[in-house]
């Protein structure tokens, strides 16, 4: 019987590239998680696993009271 074929798997950007503790200084890397209108991104359209889906809302919300990336864009 041959094998059905499979969707893709979403994987963890953070645990692929081994990283621990997501920055809160890294506004790239935050930025590539977030919509145009500056939303935190959920975790089925981000790919992310749920221990690093809690880092990445914490590391956001961080890096708004510091101003490194804004509340609201539009």
């Amino acid at each position: 019987m041959p094998k059905k074929n499979t969707p893709f798997k979403p994987y963890c950007h953070f645990c692929v590239n081994n990283v621990e503790e997501i920055d809160y200084k890294d506004a790239v890397t935050l930025r590539r998680f977030m919509s145009s209108y500056a939303k935190i991104r959920p975790k089925r359209k981000s790919h992310v696993c749920s221990k690093h889906q809690r880092q990445l809302g914490s590391a956001i919300k961080r890096s708004r009271i510091m101003a490194l990336v804004p509340f609201v864009s539009r």
